[in-house]
């Protein structure tokens, strides 16, 4: 186990030491009712087990740690709840029916069950989109992050000034790629190789050529995308 895991198993122990010290100091009836609380109130913090498993173990990554926070409140929601309803009806223990502790109880758990599946295949798929997303925008960020570097490596004022008004084009443009854009987004890659290829060659009529080309290529990229998001 990790310092976290560790940690986390501790306030467990604590949770369940004290819970357990003051209801057994404490003058309760213990009939069925009471045992039937501290069940469920023990169930309740058996569960913190797993909700913390399932909210920050296994993956590295800080996003799906942060992603995990709400899983772990709904965890933490559900155990408040169930002690408050246990310490209740221990106290009313000699007067409420035992049927309507269970029903209330096992209601609880259930509804704590769903949430915590539903937020975690929540997670799941939030995680999912994160990384389509970052997919789909690697192909606009190395073009960036290619004509960005050109302009210090061009001695030409001209072809610098189009290099530079290229760059700002890229800046601005959409960065998320999709299926329809993979052609032409290609042609972009190509241009770009040939751009890098005339700048070292420190052919500047070459460069101004290109950086037309490569803008008019653009434009009708960022054109498809607009269209493909209307869709």
């Amino acid at each position: 186990m990790n310092k976290n895991q560790k940690r986390y198993l501790a306030v467990a122990a604590i949770v369940f030491i004290a819970f357990s010290a003051i209801v057994f100091a404490a003058p309760f009836k213990m009939n069925v009712v009471f045992w039937a609380s501290y069940a469920f109130s023990i169930i309740a913090m058996g569960i913190q087990i797993w909700v913390f498993k399932i909210a920050f173990g296994g993956k590295e990554s800080v996003r799906s740690k942060f992603y995990g926070f709400p899983i772990a409140r709904i965890g933490i929601a559900y155990l408040t709840i169930q002690i408050i309803l246990s310490f209740i009806f221990m106290v009313l223990a000699a007067v409420v029916p035992l049927w309507l502790v269970l029903i209330l109880y096992v209601v609880a758990l259930s509804a704590a069950a769903i949430g915590l599946i539903s937020t975690d295949a929540m997670r799941d798929e939030i995680e999912r989109q994160d990384i389509k997303l970052q997919a789909d925008t690697d192909c606009m960020q190395m073009l960036r992050s290619q004509i960005d570097s050109l302009p210090a490596q061009c001695e030409d004022n001209d072809a610098v000034k189009a290099l530079e008004n290229l760059a700002d084009e890229f800046r601005y443009s959409d960065p998320v790629s999709g299926e329809a854009l993979k052609d032409i987004e290609n042609d972009l890659m190509a241009l770009m190789s040939e751009l890098q290829k005339a700048v070292i060659d420190n052919d500047a009529m070459g460069v101004m050529g290109l950086c037309k080309k490569t803008g008019a290529v653009l434009t009708e990229r960022n054109r498809l995308c607009k269209l493909n998001k209307n869709k």
